[in-house]
């Protein structure tokens, strides 16, 4: 029998997540405060006891729409899902809560590995089921839970053994990419350690990439806020390729518990021959290993894995690193009142388009 309490306390929250299986840093407390800060999210956080210990938690961000609500556990909960009966316990609470809350849905998305390797399957990226991902997938399916049209996370990503020797790692890697990798300290790129002193010149990085892969940049304010708090609390850690003394590119890493999460890159239009990139992601695999990580999560990998993706090219460019192709179960919504929710469902992507269409318009 678990009782579940609520948690105040940032050390206390942040110092038992850390020991859970599947322990996220979109779980920590710092997470929830900027999404309080920054979108209006406010955490609830719950703390899973049986006989006295903490065996799951769940920080719950909730949003009022009018009378009622909307939620989402960003990247968990976290808990060890080979329990059968632990999850049980918690997706019960779970559901009663977004009954009572009145919630239109409540959203989750561990990082429940449903398979690994590519579905058509190949000799280096073979096609494994988890046995425990897919009991999960199973037990989200009978209890009625709906496999959600809103990812907000990636779904599958690409990641790294990094408890291996350096040069294991290095062994490992495509000879092209290894090659790009030494390429870049022949043609004179340096890295080093970032600190909130250079959010300027990260966010000038930022913007140039955004601007050339168009993909959106929020103000300068919501990163800064979104990398000194992390940056602040230990948990993030910039590294910056340069040359001569000039910045030309950047990863932002972000760590929790032994898993290293690459969220944030970057780079200039200028000196792309002397491959930075290459270099960055080989420091940022040594300083995860450096802090005791054993996972180093490249964040990111193609939902269909073919070239029309549109997260084929960064693919390509991550594979050479030679990790594991890794496939979550993704996010699925728990629906209490499922014609509220098939109404939301409907109308909402229309909202979002007509918002979208005054604000070009103005």
């Amino acid at each position: 029998m678990i009782t579940v309490k609520t948690i105040t306390d940032r050390s206390q929250w942040n110092t038992a997540l850390s020991t859970l299986p599947f322990a996220h840093v979109l779980q920590t407390w710092e997470w929830g405060e900027f999404k309080r800060a920054t979108t209006g999210w406010q955490p609830q956080r719950l703390a899973f006891e049986r006989g006295g210990q903490i065996v799951a938690m769940a920080s719950v961000g909730v949003r009022s729409i009018g009378p009622l609500k909307v939620m989402y556990i960003s990247k968990g909960p976290a808990l060890d899902y080979s329990d059968t009966l632990l999850v049980a316990e918690v997706f019960d609470h779970l559901q009663t809560l977004a009954r009572r809350q009145r919630a239109i849905w409540l959203k989750i998305d561990p990082d429940v590995i449903a398979a690994t390797g590519i579905p058509s399957g190949d000799d280096e990226n073979p096609d494994t089921p988890n046995a425990t991902g897919q009991a999960v997938l199973q037990t989200l399916n009978t209890r009625g839970w709906r496999f959600s049209a809103d990812q907000i996370q990636f779904r599958n990503t690409v990641t790294i053994d990094v408890s291996r020797t350096e040069d294991e790692l290095l062994a490992a890697m495509s000879q092209n990419t290894r090659r790009k990798v030494r390429t870049a300290e022949k043609k004179g790129v340096s890295v080093r350690a970032g600190t909130v002193a250079d959010l300027p010149v990260l966010y000038d990085l930022y913007r140039t990439t955004g601007e050339r892969d168009h993909f959106l940049i929020r103000p300068p304010e919501y990163y800064k806020l979104a990398w000194q708090t992390f940056i602040e609390a230990g948990l993030a850690q910039p590294l910056i390729a340069e040359v001569e003394g000039k910045a030309i590119a950047h990863v932002i890493l972000f760590r929790f518990a032994k898993t290293c999460w690459y969220i944030y890159g970057a780079s200039s239009n200028e000196e792309r021959d002397r491959m930075p990139n290459y270099l960055l992601q080989w420091e940022a695999m040594r300083w995860a290993k450096a802090h005791g990580c054993t996972t180093y999560d490249m964040w990111g990998a193609p939902n269909e894995f073919n070239e029309s993706d549109s997260m084929w090219g960064v693919y390509e460019f991550k594979r050479g690193f030679r990790g594991t192709v890794t496939r979550t179960i993704g996010a699925w919504d728990y629906a209490p009142y499922p014609l509220l929710y098939a109404g939301y469902t409907q109308l909402w992507p229309k909202v979002l388009g007509l918002m979208k269409r005054r604000a070009v318009s103005e």
